[in-house]
């Protein structure tokens, strides 16, 4: 039986964002299958990998049934921004759930998250940062799913949301910005925020990553990028008339402070350094 047969689903689109993503793939896409409530479609983005990821998302979409999932495939590489976009247009469910093709799903994710919306018609969007991989991740109570907003400085002081553990209503008139490879969540919670948009945090974990945040696979380069990337939002935020000249200063010292203690806690994880 493929996922496409069952008949209960609930009405979310899942968008993976995929490069050169053939090794985790089928990871990530066995935690949307295993959801104890599936969403109703599937949408596996290649963003023009050219290693034959293309091909494996195929595959998925032949054995997995191509009534439940679909295959976009970019003429060039845009970047993760670019492509949770066209999974998002082509999305078809009043909600939409993005899964980084490395990261994985709590297994009752879909089935929490929509049902808050539900609960919350008020609530634009909701999720979390990942936590670490569990092989045995905790069973999630209805009763004991706790959820709160996100006020514009919380956010503004840190990314409180990662995409894989957030699932945001279709109808939004904001998207990702085109093109942009650093911080591009991060700036569209904000701009929802800024807006009037309500954010909530739920307590409890929706998505699991398979790495540390910061310091694994030599990332200090990596990370100065999200740094800049952290000012060019606030800046941003500043031209759209969305904070104000002092505020972004601010904004801009407390993010370079923050990249000075990463980089500090990056140095002090590298394997063989001396304890």
């Amino acid at each position: 039986m493929t996922t496409g047969s069952q008949a209960l689903k609930a009405p979310v689109s899942a968008v993976i964002p995929c490069f050169r993503c053939a090794a985790t793939i089928e990871r990530a896409v066995a935690s949307v299958v295993g959801q104890t409530l599936p969403p109703a479609e599937l949408i596996l983005v290649d963003d023009h990998s050219r290693d034959g990821t293309l091909e494996a998302l195929q595959h998925i979409a032949e054995r997995l049934g191509k009534d439940w999932v679909q295959v976009l495939a970019l003429p060039q590489n845009l970047g993760a921004a670019s492509a949770r976009n066209r999974g998002w247009e082509a999305a078809s469910q009043d909600y939409v759930a993005f899964l980084d093709a490395d990261d994985a799903w709590h297994p009752q994710k879909t089935e929490f998250q929509a049902g808050y919306l539900d609960r919350y018609p008020d609530v634009a969007a909701c999720g979390r940062q990942h936590s670490t991989y569990s092989p045995n991740p905790p069973r999630l109570e209805a009763d004991a799913l706790k959820g709160r907003p996100l006020s514009s400085l919380a956010l503004l002081l840190a990314n409180r949301l990662t995409p894989s553990a957030v699932m945001l209503r279709r109808a939004l008139p904001l998207r990702f910005d085109e093109g942009r490879r650093h911080m591009e969540d991060h700036l569209l919670w904000l701009r929802l925020a800024l807006l009037g948009h309500s954010l909530h945090w739920i307590d409890a974990p929706l998505a699991y990553s398979f790495k540390a945040a910061y310091g694994e696979s030599g990332l200090s380069a990596q990370m100065t990028a999200m740094a800049q990337a952290d000012f060019d939002n606030y800046r941003q935020l500043h031209r759209e008339g969305l904070l104000g000249f002092l505020p972004m200063a601010a904004l801009c010292t407390y993010s370079l402070l923050k990249s000075v203690r990463r980089l500090a806690l990056s140095a002090t994880r590298r394997p063989g350094r001396p304890q």
